[in-house]
């Protein structure tokens, strides 16, 4: 168990989601484990030995943005709700525990607020997950906080501006230092087409480790497969990334055997691809700035009130289609294979990217990359022009 604290301790620094060394982690063995920064390690275990749970992390955020949104928030919230596809699947909203409830048993007010949400955010603390059955939960809950306090905090500000003290200069630090340029320069590919399936799993695992490694998926979300004759190789579902060792399927096109059963939720999402485009591989992150981009719209006096699965139009960012879908094999099994065709990349409102490959996998992640670099240039164009007018 010590080990695996560890592991995801190193995996949080790796993330860049917390502040270095801000990180305190709870476990239960057959006794309390913990590791980390002291007040933040006892926070963890005091949480831990209210719930009944294994594990939970307690960290400061790298970025503020968490912090923000809790004191954006009006004064009688008790949670805030993001509306991307990670935050409505898996966590629905995310309780925020102000101050002056901190202020008597801080303990108790977070372990309330975990005994039926998988993360909080807590006041001048940071964020705070647990994890029922297994520690790696505890850390992709708070990895699903961050990533729904980022998206979320990038549409607030563009749409409403700073408000807070020192909000602006924060956000300009973390455009100018935080963020890094994103490329996929460096990276070795493997020329396809495909033939031999232990190269398709050699390829498949170091895409996957790149996918993880330059920020255009968090935690555990995001697929990726390579379609080999009548067969896609498939990571499962639930799978990391960056450790798909023993974790990808094959699964006939047909569909005619069981081996489908543990692969991805978006199985069927990417046999529908290959049908349509002839692709040979096929990725999909959830890069930040793509998902909250796809989350803007210009419709005015709209009748759709569940954008995220039954908008039916098609809007586009640059030259990548914008479509509505739900996940698993729901809408976007529908609308994601007639329109990715042309571009070779596809965004899903709220939800991330899908990007193919004709021959290899070098294509597909280049897509991507793109995509996000676009949608980053045009969020910052968006927010430097709402600036500009409001100067003027």
């Amino acid at each position: 168990m010590r080990s695996l604290i560890r592991k995801y301790a190193e995996k949080l620094h790796r993330d860049r989601s917390i502040a270095q060394g801000r990180v305190g982690i709870a476990a239960k063995d057959d006794v309390m484990l913990t590791d980390g920064a002291p007040d933040l390690s006892r926070l963890a275990a005091d949480v831990l030995s209210r719930l009944s749970c294994l594990g939970v992390v307690a960290a400061s955020p790298s970025l503020p943005f968490a912090e923000f949104l809790l004191r954006r928030a009006n004064a009688d919230a008790k949670a805030i709700v993001p509306l991307d596809t990670e935050t409505r699947t898996f966590l629905h909203d995310i309780p925020i525990v102000r101050r002056e409830e901190l202020a008597g048993d801080p303990v108790r007010a977070i372990a309330a607020h975990l005994s039926n949400r998988k993360g909080v955010i807590a006041e001048g603390v940071g964020i705070v997950a647990s994890g029922p059955v297994t520690l790696e939960q505890a850390y992709i809950h708070y990895s699903s906080v961050f990533h729904a306090a980022f998206v979320k905090y990038l549409l607030d500000a563009l749409q409403a501006g700073f408000v807070l003290p020192g909000e602006a200069e924060a956000f300009r630090g973390f455009r100018e230092t935080f963020l890094r340029p994103l490329t996929a320069e460096g990276l070795s590919f493997r020329p396809g087409p495909f033939d031999d399936p232990e190269e398709v799993l050699s390829e498949i695992r170091a895409v996957g480790r790149y996918t993880v490694e330059r920020g255009l998926v968090d935690s555990f979300f995001g697929n990726i497969s390579c379609r080999v004759g009548e067969t896609i190789f498939i990571s499962q579902t639930a799978a990391s990334l960056d450790e798909l060792a023993g974790c990808i399927d094959p699964v006939p096109m047909d569909n005619r055997s069981t081996t489908g059963i543990t692969a991805s939720s978006e199985l069927l999402a990417h046999r529908r691809i290959y049908e349509a485009t002839g692709a040979r591989a096929i990725l999909h992150g959830h890069p930040k700035f793509a998902v909250a981009m796809s989350m803007l719209c210009e419709e005015k006096d709209c009748p759709v009130k569940d954008c995220w699965k039954d908008c039916p139009n098609v809007r586009m960012l640059g030259n990548t289609p914008v479509v509505a879908g739900e996940i698993g094999a729901g809408g976007l099994a529908v609308r994601v294979p007639p329109v990715i065709g042309a571009s070779g990349k596809a965004i899903v409102y709220g939800h991330g990217v899908f990007s193919i490959g004709r021959d290899g996998f070098e294509e597909a992640f280049r897509s991507m990359v793109d995509v996000e670099n676009r949608c980053r240039d045009e969020y910052f164009r968006r927010l430097d022009a709402r600036g500009q007018s409001k100067s003027e």
